[in-house]
């Protein structure tokens, strides 16, 4: 295995505690190749130290002991979609608000653009520990690189861990300002964004590289 990518998921597991979007709940994940994957150790993510190895899973089959069983999702969204390279999982606190009025966030600013045409929503308010409740979230995500689920956070995925984990710090600043939109109580007649708008609707100009460098800064390796 290549060790970059031991130290990419470490890198990301750590940036996702230090930027919110994780506290002592979350997983991270990057495609080793099109019948395995690499997931971050299990615990409190800003925990994870430098040189600590994440497990080996296969794409199909039963986890590995000691990996957690929402890694389940992981599974169900890599064996769906070749292009899919990493995954985030998080319950960040403006996700977690925004899912509790039963919605995912409109595309209201250019970050939100890059879920063109929509961030998928479902209402299944239990935990992905078993392989038919993943599956069915991952169908509910579709082709979308983002979903909500009511009360229990987010998914997102990415080519590969960098857009991953730009799309998780996205996702939760949009649904900061959907919240910030609803509480003005205009809501329905706010516009929401066009994909004909100027903006940042693909990965162009390194938005996910410039994200990776912020989001990783201070981290120890």
């Amino acid at each position: 295995m290549d060790a970059n990518a031991q130290i990419d998921v470490r890198k990301a597991a750590r940036a996702m505690a230090r930027a919110g979007l994780s506290t002592a709940f979350g997983h991270c994940s990057v495609r080793l190749d099109a019948d395995s994957f690499l997931v971050c150790r299990a615990g409190a993510l800003s925990t994870i130290k430098p040189g600590e190895d994440g497990s080996v899973v296969s794409v199909r089959g039963s986890l590995p002991v000691g990996v957690l069983g929402e890694v389940r999702i992981h599974q169900q969204i890599y064996v769906r979609r070749a292009e899919i390279g990493a995954i985030c999982r998080f319950s960040s606190p403006n996700v977690m608000a925004v899912s509790a009025l039963g919605r995912a966030p409109k595309i209201r600013h250019v970050f939100g653009a890059m879920f063109a045409p929509e961030v998928k929503y479902s209402d299944d308010t239990r935990l992905m520990r078993d392989d038919a409740i993943a599956a069915e979230v991952a169908q509910v995500m579709g082709d979308s690189p983002g979903i909500i689920m009511r009360g229990i956070g987010a998914v997102t995925a990415g080519a590969d861990i960098k857009q991953a984990l730009c799309l998780a710090w996205f996702l939760e600043d949009m649904s900061r300002l959907e919240l910030a939109v609803l509480s003005t109580g205009q809501a329905e007649q706010a516009p929401v964004y066009s994909p004909q708008a100027p903006g940042p609707t693909s990965w162009a100009a390194q938005v996910a590289e410039r994200a990776w460098d912020h989001l990783t800064a201070l981290d120890p390796e």
